[in-house]
């Protein structure tokens, strides 16, 4: 039997398997099953919990960081970061007894990610600095488009400022993007109006996923968009700016330091905890290999 529990950060939600020696065989299609809301447990993603010197994508950071979230996105695909995700790992790790309150590490293929776990549940992630490729993008919905800012955190992301977020639509397929050769291994698309001063809200496609409910790089992706919009680039002022990022899920607040160090925090929730049916899983290697 599998030990699972499910969680989420402002309602972003995942499957957690804990694997400390890396003993379990994930493949793609047992996690797009565990994703499936309706033939599996049902989540935006899969959180992996593998100790970093088991896991041979993160050996050479296990001297940073004991933990490695192998994240997988909801069709099975393996996906470089995830920062509601690494909030909600952290809380694992805290219930787990694995950590306490405080500064921790996490391994991910996007770097060793820096977390604080406050006093009260809050979860803050030192989410690296942001990267923004030169070149215009464009994303479509229907016969409307917007150009986008186009921003990595480690995983890619397209940035449009719109008018309404209803002009996104359904979001069940990935917005087209031009130029095609922009993002070979697709995109996330965030989708931002504006609330107030340095207050937006958002929506996104997460390549792999579909619509989610809050996307944590994407909120960051959206934020360092913002700032250069409104004139505010801390590496330029000199100051740290800070927005609220309203999502379908709740609120996240970002910080970029005049450094470049983005910062994240919000809250992460346990919901459940279980056990996988052997033979169940073992039926989904078998129907799919």
């Amino acid at each position: 039997m599998t030990t699972f529990l499910k969680g989420h950060g402002t309602q972003n939600d995942f499957v957690i398997i804990p694997d400390p020696e890396n003993v379990i065989v994930l493949s793609p299609a047992a996690v797009a099953t565990l994703c499936d809301r309706r033939a599996g447990i049902g989540g935006d993603g899969v959180l992996h919990v593998v100790r970093s010197d088991a896991h041979p994508e993160a050996r050479s950071m296990a001297s940073e960081a004991e933990w490695f979230m192998d994240y997988r996105n909801g069709d099975g695909s393996i996906a470089e970061m995830c920062g509601n995700g690494v909030r909600v790992f952290a809380h694992y790790l805290q219930r787990a007894g694995h950590v306490g309150e405080g500064d921790i590490a996490v391994a991910t293929r996007g770097g060793v990610k820096r977390v604080h776990i406050d006093k009260e549940g809050l979860i803050t992630v030192g989410m690296g600095r942001a990267a923004l490729p030169a070149g215009d993008v464009t994303v479509s919905v229907g016969d409307r488009t917007w150009p986008a800012t186009n921003v990595n955190m480690g995983n890619p992301h397209a940035v449009a400022f719109v008018d309404d977020l209803a002009h996104a639509g359904t979001l069940y397929e990935p917005p087209p993007f031009a130029p095609a050769n922009a993002y070979p291994d697709g995109v996330n698309v965030e989708f931002v109006v504006d609330r107030g001063p340095r207050h937006v809200a958002m929506r996104v496609h997460e390549r792999g996923s579909g619509e989610t409910r809050s996307c944590g790089t994407g909120a960051c992706a959206v934020a360092v968009a913002a700032a250069r919009r409104d004139g505010l680039d801390p590496a330029l002022t000199g100051a740290p700016v800070t927005y609220e990022i309203d999502l379908p899920g709740g609120r996240l607040t970002i910080t970029e330091r005049p450094d470049g160090e983005i910062e994240m925090t919000g809250p992460a929730v346990i919901v459940a905890e279980g056990v996988i049916d052997a033979d169940w899983f073992a039926e989904i290697e078998t129907v799919n290999s």
